[in-house]
């Protein structure tokens, strides 16, 4: 059974930064594209930011260069640096793994950040 098992959220003042990782675990060898989405108390999960093993990178449209997404090169391991963090970044992050027909969620790590 492959899993995904985030770490790194927790509470943060406005202005604040976070990293938050995720590694992959069990009989897969790595994913084509892994990546972030979130999920707050009163809004639908949305795209955080992907990155594809080319190192093709997307992001939601309100990150606006406050995030980072990277991956380690066995393709098993990706990080999402949180810089200049707002209320409005408060949410559960999940993360996601993808290769062929396989998509795999973790169970996500809060992030809570206070004004």
């Amino acid at each position: 059974q492959v899993r995904l098992a985030e770490s790194g959220g927790g509470l943060v003042q406005s202005g604040g930064s976070l990293r938050l990782s995720c590694a992959a675990s069990g009989r897969i060898l790595s994913f084509t594209t892994m990546g972030w989405y979130r999920q707050g108390a009163e809004t639908e999960r949305e795209l955080v930011a992907v990155i594809t093993g080319g190192g093709i990178t997307n992001y939601g449209d309100f990150v606006k260069g406050r995030f980072t997404i990277s991956r380690d090169k066995a393709h098993r391991t990706v990080y999402l640096q949180l810089n200049n963090l707002t209320p409005e970044d408060t949410a559960v992050y999940y993360c996601n793994g993808r290769s062929g027909a396989l998509e795999v969620w973790g169970q996500g790590t809060q992030v809570t950040v206070s004004s």
